[in-house]
């Protein structure tokens, strides 16, 4: 895991200064990024954003009811992708089949992800449930990108849901990720 730095500080980030929150986004679509990862995610369509939410602020806020949704310059929404999406993802199960004159079952199913993999994607992905006044909660959310040459380019990423100590629901985030 990279280590977070203040939201502000990523080019692609909002800031909302009157609510002292920010979230800040970085896109791992390149090979030197992506290394740090045993996974290829890019060779499976799957693209990892690198999610930081800092409070500035001297009461925490709650991220238990955040949602993330990504939407691309075709007005294209996509949410991030489960572990047990990503585990499907990765383990490919291809079917070997034989024709037979008769019609019954003949397929197997191989594949599998490695346990290696697996506490990968568990210790990567974003699971943060508050954000500690003056604090940082930083991780990965994995997004189904296969068939979009530049999944980036003109996209937006927006934050719903993040509560303050209250339980007031903050205004939205909207984090453009790529540029037009």
């Amino acid at each position: 895991m990279p280590k977070p730095q203040p939201a502000k500080s990523y080019p692609a980030h909002d800031d909302h200064s009157t609510e002292q929150v920010s979230v800040g986004l970085e896109p791992y679509d390149s090979a030197e990024k992506a290394n740090i990862f045993s996974v290829h995610y890019s060779e499976l369509g799957i693209l990892p954003i690198f999610v930081v939410v800092t409070n500035d602020g001297d009461q925490p806020i709650a991220l238990t009811g955040m949602n993330v949704e990504m939407v691309t310059s075709e007005h294209t929404k996509l949410l991030p992708m489960s572990a047990d999406d990503i585990y499907r993802r990765i383990s490919r199960p291809h079917a070997h089949t034989t024709t037979y004159p008769l019609p019954f079952p003949t397929k197997k199913a191989g594949g599998g992800v490695s346990a290696k993999a697996q506490e990968e994607i568990q210790n990567a992905r974003f699971d943060a449930r508050a954000v500690e006044p003056h604090g940082t909660q930083a991780g990965f959310v994995f997004v189904d990108v296969s068939d979009m040459p530049n999944p980036t380019v003109g996209s937006h990423v927006y934050f719903t849901g993040i509560h303050d100590a209250k339980g007031n629901e903050m205004m939205y985030f909207d984090v453009p990720l790529g540029k037009n």
